[in-house]
């Protein structure tokens, strides 16, 4: 697979001398000709995009924006229609203006596919594709999609332009993957179609192999997916208004880090996305991806404001309940005052009560504290599958109810989970709704324990569920939007291969460094090494969140010594063992400063339970957590309490692969 198209969804930017010059091609497929494939967001991010690489410094002028609703964009960009002819004309365009020294951006938001490859030079017997607004489906006359544009076309004009020292950033919102993933109720739509979609016959023939050179020269691309998952787009709230998932959150990140790097700015990329509506992991690639983000604008990550009016919304990433803090300049000053968002819309928030006298700025301080879960009405995976359900459908809560809970949801409008009925049981699907997106049996399936009812096994899985999703929003909100801080603590993995000996594990092979990319599988031993680069003590705990929304405490156990000093280390280990499927799993670090006036030891491991029944009285940030995580009929009326000490919180994506069965 050629590097442009990997799985056509990326992003990236770096720091430039003073006298190059910024080109950007921006590309949304909203409104298909001839497929029956319309999206809703496209159009919404190109004009999103617009306004950020504005903010980063590259001129209306020098912008290209292709898209069926030009309305709204930035005076000055030049339109046009994105299809075939229209995307390759601006792409020849920009390459005849950019000259050495240059950095071209171009940005695709809308449907990817793949379809057989014609040169020979995909290792899967496929090329990925992008589908413009006039993609007509698979045509036995050519042998080819109708007016698609292929990887191989785009991997010869990135090459042109990089042998001249032209600089090339990719941003692509949409998706390649051909797997079988089955929607099932969700709310997202995703960005690709497969083969099947496209009309392509299974007798339709690719060239034999061949080895496809890599690029070479500057560049870096951020992937809005993994090359076997799907891209999704979501209503931004109850607006009306959709967006790329990937488009958003990148948005975001590249407006509040006007110094990070491109891994810096993928790591929190991924940290929003993997908390929201679809688990999908961006990923990233090139020789800048450790550059610093271009542009000569200046990215805020303070909010302009006047009275109760914030200028900032959903797009910003403000939710009810958000807290703020107000400052009279947009950068550094002391602290004016605290408030929370009462009301958001798109572009625009209302407090509940008026900024500080001399406030001008606001910050965001925390996230609002997590809704209780919600579901989505059950879906069939296959209503001719023969079982009965009916057991299942009796217990299953009514729509938005989950037992202690009555309404709103831990990532945002919508239903977080969609039970799923399938293999005579229910698997909880995420809210895209895809079902087994990591492989099968991904998706956590609920199963009675001995003595256990359907009901009962249903209780217990979604009160797992509840919580799990609920710490996680708790711990993302509460450690800010710091991007280019550096972590107080820094991280080494080592893994020793574990194999299974029946249900149980055998003897671990030795240790060996790990890299995280590669994933892990069954009775394999991820070994950490944390260290305290800080110039103050830390107390460290670390978390565990599996694929069945369990959270499990790693360390310290039984209360142990957990407080690291400047420069101490500490080596850390977990086992993957015999039981659950593939999926994706996360490694939860956090560490929180000594207190200035207190000795009490931060232990946040207390947590991982949804009960808090640990004998003794809470230390002040787990405290705070409790509070935000109880009952909401309890603390719907009650303010809380400003958030404690920082909170550094460093997770890591574990992937399970195929293989094995894994538990923890």
């Amino acid at each position: 697979m050629n590097r442009l198209a990997y799985a056509l969804c990326t992003t990236a930017f770096l720091a430039l001398p003073a006298r190059a010059e910024m080109h950007a091609v921006l590309v949304g497929v909203s409104d298909y000709l001839y497929l029956d494939a319309n999206l809703r967001g496209p159009a919404n991010d190109v004009r999103l995009m617009a306004e950020t690489l504005g903010a980063r410094g590259i001129a209306p002028g020098q912008m290209t924006v292709l898209t069926s609703d030009p309305v709204g964009l930035p005076a000055g960009v030049s339109t046009g229609q994105p299809t075939r002819a229209g995307i390759m004309a601006a792409l020849d365009q920009v390459a005849a203006e950019a000259a050495p020294g240059d950095t071209v951006v171009f940005y695709f938001s809308g449907h990817g596919g793949q379809a057989p490859d014609l040169s020979g030079d995909e290792g899967g017997g496929y090329d990925e594709i992008f589908l413009p607004a006039d993609a007509a489906g698979w045509k036995g006359a050519i042998g080819a999609v109708e007016n698609a544009i292929l990887d191989d076309e785009l991997q010869l004009w990135a090459q042109a332009l990089m042998d001249r020292d032209v600089t090339l950033i990719g941003l692509i919102d949409a998706c390649h993957s051909a797997t079988g993933f089955r929607g099932t109720g969700g709310k997202g739509v995703p960005r690709g179609l497969t083969p099947d979609q496209l009309g392509v016959p299974e007798t339709a023939a690719s060239a034999p192999a061949t080895v496809a050179p890599d690029l070479t020269g500057n560049f870096v691309f951020l992937y809005s997916s993994q090359s076997d998952e799907r891209s999704f787009e979501y209503e931004l709230g109850d607006t009306g208004q959709w967006q790329g998932e990937f488009t958003l959150r990148l948005s975001q990140v590249l407006s509040a880090a006007p110094e990070a790097s491109w891994a810096q700015v993928l790591a929190a990329v991924a940290d929003a996305m993997v908390q929201s509506e679809a688990r999908q992991v961006p990923e990233g690639e090139g020789p800048l991806l450790q550059a610093q983000v271009f542009g000569a604008g200046q990215a805020a990550a303070r909010l302009q404001v006047a009275g109760r009016v914030v200028k900032g919304g959903l797009l910003q990433g403000l939710a009810e309940g958000t807290e703020l803090t107000f400052y009279a300049e947009g950068t550094g000053g002391a602290a004016l005052g605290t408030a929370t968002v009462t009301k958001v819309a798109a572009r625009e928030a209302t407090l509940d009560a008026p900024a500080p006298q001399g406030a001008l700025w606001a910050e965001i301080t925390a996230a609002p504290p997590p809704a209780p879960l919600t579901l989505a009405p059950a879906q069939r995976a296959d209503p001719g599958d023969g079982k009965d359900y009916s057991a299942w459908e009796a217990a299953l809560p009514a729509p938005g109810e989950v037992p202690g809970a009555v309404s709103g949801a831990v990532s945002g409008a919508g239903p977080d989970l969609v039970p799923v009925l399938v293999d005579g049981t229910v698997a909880l699907a995420g809210a895209d709704g895809v079902l087994d997106p990591d492989g099968p049996g991904s998706t956590p399936r609920v199963r009675p324990e001995p003595g256990e009812t359907e009901a009962e096994a249903l209780a217990r899985a979604l009160d797992r569920a509840a919580h799990g999703l609920r710490l996680r929003a708790a711990l993302l909100g509460a450690t800010g939007r710091s991007i280019t801080g550096k972590d107080p603590v820094e991280l080494a993995y080592e893994i020793r291969p574990g194999r299974a000996e029946g249900e149980d594990c055998g003897a671990a092979g030795p240790a060996q460094p790990w890299d995280p990319a590669a994933g892990a599988q069954a009775c394999d031993q991820i070994w950490l090494t944390v260290t305290n680069r800080s110039a103050k003590m830390q107390d460290v705990s670390v978390l565990y969140l599996a694929t069945d929304f369990e959270v499990q405490p790693i360390w310290p156990q039984q209360n142990g010594v957990n407080r690291l000093a400047p420069g101490e280390s500490a080596r850390i280990g977990l086992q993957i063992a015999a039981g659950s499927a593939a999926g994706l799993e996360e490694i939860w670090v956090l560490a929180v400063p000594m207190g200035e006036d207190s000795g009490l030891r931060v232990d946040l491991t207390r947590l991982a339970a949804s009960d808090t029944t640990r004998g003794g009285p809470a230390d002040e940030m787990t405290a705070w957590f409790e509070e935000r995580l109880a009952d909401p009929d309890e603390t719907r009326n009650r303010g809380f309490s400003t958030k404690p000490a920082a909170l550094a919180m460093i997770r890591q994506i574990v992937r399970l692969n195929p293989g094995p069965e894994a538990a923890h």
